[in-house]
């Protein structure tokens, strides 16, 4: 397994294009109530959505597309929503990961998956079995995921694994059990639907994240939206505690250092 470092502990490798984005899909069920559909009908929508930011991220060779599809949270929705919610994302693993398959999509689901039934924790197990090898996008589907929950287990699991470090325990050690440790910290963060809040997802990895809030419902959210986010990511300056001044002298001494200031290439 790579080892990611945290941006806490070293000053990560910066390019125009982020190399992990993450995602909060919010705006479904608006998206259908301002057509007169029933809010499953927005969260139907959602994944075509999904699969043309899928798409977007193999053709700007993205390499970390992470997406919240169900929060812990989400379980206080009606019973009806949410047996809904649990049918299409049967249905979409089942449709889909085929078409991931072949297209060089590494699939992973992170999250608390012991409260889905048996079934579809088999197919979960099944879908990330069957593009374990493939290597030009890690697509992670967030399901039952809340970063307080990720951190509690990594603790838990760590306190068990390293108990004589009890006391010592640093950042570096607890890293490894966090459920994301395969992945690079996200150097985008959006979140659609015009909410500005991270909503208990990965608190831990979004330390020195860019954020990137559009009023853009998810289903709208196509290739030009997403364009939008990654312009408004290349016009930020990544300090990660330094000045801009530090920033500027680094710059200079990096050789081949990519120009992300307005108008660059998106798929620079």
């Amino acid at each position: 397994m790579v080892s990611f470092k945290s941006s806490t502990q070293t000053i990560p490798e910066t390019a125009c294009v982020p190399r992990h984005v993450a995602i909060i899909m919010d705006g479904n069920g608006r998206w259908a109530q301002k057509r007169f559909l029933p809010r499953f009908a927005g969260h139907s929508r959602g994944v075509e959505t999904v699969r043309e930011a899928v798409r977007y991220c193999l053709s700007r060779k993205i390499g970390y597309l992470t997406l919240f599809a169900f929060s812990s949270e989400n379980w206080r929705r009606s019973t009806e929503e949410v047996s809904l919610l649990m049918q299409l994302f049967s249905r979409a693993l089942m449709q889909e990961v085929s078409k991931l398959k072949n297209n060089g999509v590494r699939l992973r689901i992170v999250g608390d998956l012991s409260r889905f039934d048996s079934e579809l924790q088999a197919l979960i197990r099944a879908s990330e079995q069957k593009t374990e090898h493939n290597d030009k996008l890690t697509l992670t589907i967030a399901a039952n995921y809340g970063g307080r929950w990720d951190i509690v287990q990594a603790v838990n699991r760590m306190a068990v694994e390293r108990p004589e470090k009890q006391g010592e325990w640093a950042e570096e050690d607890l890293a490894p059990y966090l459920a994301m440790n395969y992945a690079p910290e996200p150097d985008l963060f959006i979140r659609t639907g015009g909410e500005e809040r991270v909503s208990n997802f990965l608190l831990w990895q979004l330390a020195y994240t860019e954020f990137y809030f559009t009023d853009t419902l998810w289903p709208e959210f196509d290739f030009a939206a997403f364009d939008q986010a990654i312009v408004s990511y290349q016009k930020r300056e990544r300090r990660f505690g330094r000045t801009s001044e530090q920033l500027a002298a680094d710059k200079d001494e990096a050789a081949g250092d990519v120009d992300c200031s307005a108008g660059a290439k998106i798929n620079a």
